[in-house]
This record gives C-alpha cells, structure tokens and sequence, in this order.
C-alpha cells in the first residue's frame, strides 16, 4: 500500500478538479447505467493490487474488487503484460476469422469441463455477462423445442438485458418495460438465516427439494403435464451462492437433492457462474463444491481479471454442437475479442500453475475467523458466513436479526470518505452491498489478499461499525 497523501495546495487543486467533474457528471451522463452509492460519488485516480487510491493519493482497502471481476489483484502485472502483448500483435480482427487465443481457451475450458464433470461439450464466447445469459437462453430455448419458461430463485440475479431481467427476481429491474410473458417461477433459495427457525441448514435445504419436488405430483400445480410427461419449464437458473442476494451460502446437500429433480422430469441446470467463478469460493466453479454436473456453464467478469470484457458459456455437447446450435445462432461483433481471450488465455494458465484451492480456502477461513471474532463485539452483525474468499456479514439492529439498512448506507459513506485511521495515517474502506434487504455486506476481496490485509480490513470494519453507530446516535 503507497500512502502518497497530496500537500495541502495541491489537494485543494484537487478538489477543485473533482467537483468539477461531478458538475459534468450531473449535467453530460446518463444516470441509466450508474448507481451512486455515496453522495457526493466517489472518483478514483489509479489502483493496486488490494487498493484504489483518490486523486489526493489516499489509500482505500477494496473488500469488493469491482463485484468480483479482479480476482487476481488491480494491475496484476502478469495479465496487464498479456494485454500488452496482444495489444502489439494482435489486438482486433472480426469475429468471422479465427485466432489462437480464442482456440486456446475455449480447449482449455472445455477440457477442464469434462475432465470434473465427464462431459464433453463447447465454448461459445460474448462480452458481458447478461450478454452470456442471453446467449444461454437461446441455446436452452433452442434445444428444449422453442420452450421459454424457466426457473430461477428468489434473490437472483442474471443481469438487466430484456432476458436476463426476465429470470432477475428483482421487478424494479422490469417494471419500465412493459409486460415480461416469459417472466421464471422465482423458489425459495436456501437462505437459512432468515428460513423456518428449529431447522438446521440440510434440515432446510431438503424441505425445499421436497416442496419443489411436489410441484410435479400433480398436474393440478401448473408445470407438469403427467400424461405426456413434460414439465412447462425448460431449465432452473441457479447461483451455487446468490451474488446481490447476499452472497447466501447454501447447504451442502441442497443442489444435490435439487439435481435429482430435475434429471427425473427432464429439466436443465444451468449455472451462471458470473460473480463466484475462477476460484472466488476455492474452486474453479462454485458448483464444484456441490457434487453435481451443470448442462451448461455461464461465466465472465472475472476470466479477465476486468481487463477487457469477455464472457461465455460451456454447454455439454448435446445442446451446442454445431447441427443442434449452428452457425449465426446468435452473434456480437465483439465475442472472442483478442484482447480478452489473450488475458482470458493467461488468467488460465496462471490459474493451473498456482494453487488457488489451498490459498484461497486457508485465506477465506481467516477472513472469516476475523468476521465471527468481530460479530462478537457487535451484536448488529446477526449472520457472518463465506465460502472460500466470498463471504458475507449481515448488518441488523441490536436484536441481531432486524434488517439495518441505515447503519450498513452509513457505513459506506464512512468508508468511502477515506477518513479511516491506519497507522497515523488516512485510508479508506470500498465495501459492496447486497442482500434481499440490501443489508448485507458482500465481501469479494482479491485472491491474492494478504493476511496482514485482511487483519487491516477487520481492525477497519471494527472502526467503521464503531463510528457509523456512533453517528446515528448522535
């Protein structure tokens, strides 16, 4: 961490420039594709490895590393020298020819598939991830003979185009868009936090299964068609843990149980992997953890460690061989760009050569050693829980369950004003916030977080739960 703080006449031009910018902001951008957090918004200059840093050179920890797109640290110099690289041979060609990258990875993933899941199948490439879900839509609706239902879960989110809001639990996401005929059957997730009480976490997980299981008994419960045996719905999308919804660890026999299901009535599983893929809980895919074989993949975000975007799907072959999903099924003059698929290429490699399993699962255990020891000095912390390095600390009242939305906002402000104290010195905290309450703070720190790091951003949270409290107060 650099702590590089301006001299005074050099921060005030500073702070002229930004407000400034904020003026322009206000006036020139759309709002549509912004939410601002904090007020006024926060403007960053350069970052680093664990941080971003103001234009007065203010450090702050970043606990969320851009929703989980920079897994592997902010300008990590291995995959910033693969995009310069590319960028000096190679950096554009049209979708229509072919390069090596883009052969290299879709093999490398594909391989990797069939090798945990003994499934052969293909790659198919986009830019972001709602556009990957999109994708995977159409390969679904394709393969299930033009079927266009699907399940997904309370608290999900698949992102915001016309499909993926459509399977989005979130109706605030469509209502300006007029009616969605195609809108999923939203089911309970295996939240156990705030489930039935005088349940354990796999008591929990497989009364749901059963509840789901009981849909198709009859055909009087709208899905199932007993006569033909066909189900309505073409596919269940599923997060192996709800990203915006809190990063909601589910049980461990939960997809298990639910698998089984769906195998028995024909339904497809489709994962997206877009926040907890490539080693955000400890495995390449979070559905690892969970001893099931997904029929098709989504991913993005973090394959480029956010340098370029680039997403995709794998799908096993059956769906997406080139006679069931054949040439034009869908299109983007910026799929497979060479930029992202080089970076995407190296992250890859990087990723095979490093043991991220062991790193990262020792390192999210000590992050949430931290958490647990911090719930215990403050009661407003009702639920602490983390798979791997994507972890989470529900903020509520005194009574430890009663969502606080008004302490967890005030503890983003405090931490973006960049007045926390280390060392003699100012930093501050980026935190990012979920949840179905949106109280919960969803940590997704860098992979390559240290544990002095880490102990830095607990001894912060304790100082920030300590101030935002106070302030409320007052």
């Amino acid at each position: 961490m650099r702590n590089a703080t301006l001299p005074a006449a050099a921060a005030d031009v500073a702070s002229a420039r930004e407000a400034e910018l904020l003026a322009d902001e206000a006036r020139y951008c759309s709002f549509g594709d912004t939410v601002h957090y904090s007020d006024p918004p926060k403007i960053f200059d350069r970052c680093e490895g664990s941080y971003i840093y103001d234009a007065a050179g203010t450090p702050y920890l970043d606990l969320q590393m851009w929703y989980s797109a920079v897994n592997f640290g902010y300008a990590n110099p291995r995959l910033n020298a693969a995009l310069k690289r590319q960028i000096d041979r190679l950096p554009q060609v049209a979708s229509q020819y072919l390069h090596v990258e883009k052969i290299e990875l879709a093999r490398t993933i594909a391989q990797d598939a069939e090798r945990k899941f003994g499934l052969p199948g293909r790659v198919h490439f986009n830019v972001g991830g709602a556009q990957a879900v999109e994708d995977s839509l159409k390969l679904v609706r394709n393969y299930k003979g033009g079927k266009s239902l699907m399940f997904a879960f309370e608290g999900g989110y698949h992102g915001r185009t016309l499909g993926a809001s459509s399977i989005t639990s979130s109706y605030r996401y469509r209502r300006r868009y007029g009616h969605f005929g195609d809108r999923a059957m939203f089911l309970p997730f295996p939240y156990h936090f705030r489930g039935p009480k005088g349940m354990s976490k796999e008591e929990y997980g497989e009364q749901l299964v059963r509840e789901f299981a009981r849909l198709f008994e009859t055909e009087y419960y709208g899905i199932w068609d007993p006569k033909v045996g066909e189900c309505e719905y073409a596919a269940f999308y599923v997060e192996p843990l709800q990203g915006t919804g809190g990063y909601v660890v589910p049980p461990m026999n939960y997809f298990k149980g639910l698998k089984k299901v769906l195998d028995q009535y024909g339904i497809l599983l489709v994962v997206d992997e877009i926040q907890m893929g490539f080693y955000r809980t400890g495995k390449l895919w979070a559905i690892e953890h969970f001893g099931v074989n997904p029929d098709v993949i989504v991913f993005g975000k973090a394959l480029t460690n956010g340098l370029n975007p680039l997403s995709g799907i794998w799908a096993r072959e059956e769906l997406i061989n080139p006679k069931q999903f054949p040439p034009g099924s869908t299109h983007s003059t910026f799929n497979a760009n060479p930029l992202g698929t080089a970076v995407g290429l190296e992250a890859m490699k990087m990723m095979a050569e490093t043991d991220y399993a062991a790193m990262v699962t020792a390192k999210g255990k000590h992050f949430l050693a931290g958490l647990k020891d911090l719930q215990q000095r403050h009661p407003e912390i009702g639920d602490v829980d983390g798979l791997g390095l994507a972890l989470r600390a529900e903020i509520c009242a005194a009574d430890g369950f009663t969502p606080n939305k008004k302490l967890v906002d005030r503890m983003v402000d405090i931490g973006l004003a960049g007045e926390l104290e280390h060392r003699g010195q100012r930093i501050g905290l980026v935190l990012d916030i979920g949840g179905y309450y949106k109280n919960v703070i969803t940590f997704a720190p860098s992979l390559h977080i240290t544990p002095e790091e880490i102990d830095l951003g607990i001894a912060l949270l304790d100082q920030l739960l300590t101030r935002a409290k106070r302030s409320l107060v007052g």
